[in-house]
């Protein structure tokens, strides 16, 4: 009886009020033993759902959910190839009723329904999770603790000129989208006019080998964060070889973080330790 119990913890769809145009898949996964207050929303990649990505072991977050006991959420995303629409004005903007919308809805009915400490929702994924965490960091700033995000692309760099839902963008995979820091703080604030309360914490991941998401990207990413914290560019600590060997890790202040994989391709395997200490787990 006691080994059933044990192994009684699985991934669970549900169903939460959702009001946004876009119809996110919700799935749920609440360890045996919840000893945290804290939330995980993690994003899965393109060519992927959230019940594959549940199941990825290359994908650390059920392992950290069931050793640390905090509940994880896996937005499934809803278009064909299954990559998050990170290029609509929907999901561009607050309440825009877009991917990003359901995913805050999604935040909010955890909050209520597991008694989450709202200062305590955390957001990640690779790839497409990737950028979706970014969009999400800028359109739902007051719902997101911190983000730790691997081989993305700065929030508003895949925007579709023609307006379309789920577009890829070829000159921000292939890195030519650059623009000054201030410019991509103001794609990151105009996703939320107005706001002016506390924003999440950014760890950004990028591989130097990344043949899919140029790592130009990181650069205009690492813009984008200290701009919007109003931090310089130059870090004001560097750590070489941490985590790990050939990676390097910089922070710029307390609030944007950048960690950079020499040799790495697409994407920066997902670190489970580092992930939970920039969190706080």
């Amino acid at each position: 009886m006691a080994a059933s119990m044990a192994a009684a913890a699985a991934l669970t769809k549900m169903t939460y009020p959702n009001n946004a145009t876009s119809k996110v898949d919700m799935y749920v996964y609440v360890p045996d033993s919840v000893k945290s207050d804290a939330v995980v929303i993690v994003i899965h990649s393109c060519q992927s759902t959230a019940e594959s990505y549940f199941r990825n072991n290359k994908i650390p977050w059920k392992q950290g959910s069931d050793k640390k006991g905090y509940i994880t959420i896996w937005p499934s995303s809803p278009h064909s190839g299954t990559c998050w629409d990170v290029s609509s004005k929907q999901s561009l903007t607050h309440l825009g009723g877009g991917d990003t919308q359901s995913i805050a809805n999604m935040i909010l009915w955890a909050i209520d329904k597991y008694k989450i400490d709202p200062k305590k929702v955390f957001v990640t994924g690779g790839s497409s999770g990737a950028m979706m965490s970014n969009v999400l960091a800028a359109t739902y700033p007051e719902l997101i603790a911190a983000v730790s995000l691997y081989s993305g692309v700065p929030a508003g760099c895949f925007v579709s000129s023609s307006g379309g839902v789920d577009q890829w963008n070829n000159s921000c995979s292939g890195g030519s989208s650059k623009a000054s820091a201030e410019q991509w703080g103001n794609v990151a604030r105009n996703m939320y006019p107005g706001y002016d309360g506390p924003r999440p914490r950014m760890q950004i991941w990028h591989g130097s080998a990344d043949g899919t998401l140029s790592p130009q990207n990181y650069q205009e990413t690492i813009k984008q964060w200290t701009n919007v914290f109003g931090v310089s560019q130059t870090p004001t600590t560097t750590v070489k070889n941490y985590p790990q060997a050939n990676y390097q890790t910089e922070n710029y202040g307390d609030h944007v973080q950048g960690i950079y994989a020499t040799g790495v391709g697409h994407s920066v395997p997902s670190n489970l330790t580092a992930s939970e200490e920039w969190f706080g787990l």
